[in-house]
């Protein structure tokens, strides 16, 4: 299992939460959101999803992965 963390803009209420963690959870991934600090905490199986899927995965839910 591989771990990264982040930077996304555009997040700021239990919504957003709710949308971008789901969205994750449908792609095979565990996301945590951390609205505080704008990031989201990504766990995923880099052989069954590439770090590129998870960034348009938040990205398709209207948000913007910054890093």
């Amino acid at each position: 299992m591989q771990n990264v963390t982040l930077k996304v803009e555009g997040m700021s209420c239990n919504h957003c939460v709710v949308s971008i963690e789901g969205a994750l959870r449908e792609i095979g991934s565990k996301g945590k959101v951390d609205l505080a600090s704008d990031t989201v905490a990504v766990e995923y199986n880099d052989a069954t999803v590439s770090l590129d899927q998870i960034k348009e995965t938040i990205e398709d839910q209207g948000y913007d992965v910054i890093s």
